[in-house]
């Protein structure tokens, strides 16, 4: 049976690299991928999905208003075997629902790999849905510099500080965000410390 899947974790889980090699799995059994990801997320460029280990695909580019249900059967529909979506926290909610009517309607199974929350520790508004309505919840585990597991995508401004309110959506990797346990997050805020951000890259 076909099922929705959330497969969520902190920056830097390698949820990117994941996606490609399930996609790659899938292809070297003969089975039609179609691979997406929001047009929110533009930093390896508009058709490409490129992961922080190297790996890259060409990608379907889904604005907010798509309808993906609509495209589904226009485009896709006999064409396909499964969807893999990365960066899934930045589609919309009614987007879910319509991989959600995919699934039901047309017993294609859809992978999506994303964040669960933002830099204030909130779900994002894709995410949150699909925490309602998927049938398979998964983490991808990542450890904080303290060796905890990280759980919070902290954002960090240019003098190293933790930074708590803005827009929820600032694209970055590795040059402004940084994956934390929530103990290090509140001490980090708390005691105004400096944190050290790691290489440059994402995903």
């Amino acid at each position: 049976m076909a099922k929705l899947y959330f497969k969520y974790g902190a920056m830097g889980s390698s949820k990117t690299a994941q996606a490609l090699i399930t996609k790659y799995n899938y292809e070297e059994n003969d089975l039609r991928v179609w691979l997406i990801k929001p047009s929110a997320d533009t930093r390896d460029g508009a058709q490409i999905l490129r992961s922080r280990i190297g790996l890259e695909a060409p990608v379907e580019v889904i604005a907010p208003q798509a309808d993906l249900l609509d495209r589904f059967c226009q485009t896709r529909k006999g064409r396909c075997d499964v969807i893999i979506v990365d960066e899934c926290q930045f589609l919309a909610p009614e987007q879910i629902d319509q991989l959600r009517a995919i699934v039901n309607d047309h017993g294609i199974p859809v992978m999506c790999f994303g964040l669960r929350t933002d830099f204030q520790t909130k779900l994002f508004p894709g995410s949150l849905r699909l925490m309602e309505v998927a049938d398979t919840i998964q983490e991808i585990k990542t450890i904080c510099d303290c060796g905890a597991k990280a759980t919070v995508n902290a954002r960090i401004d240019s003098s190293g500080h933790i930074i708590t309110q803005g827009a929820q959506v600032v694209l970055g990797g590795n040059d402004s965000y940084i994956a934390m346990c929530h103990k290090c997050y509140i001490n980090g805020i708390r005691e105004n410390k400096v944190i050290k951000l790691h290489s440059s890259g994402h995903k």
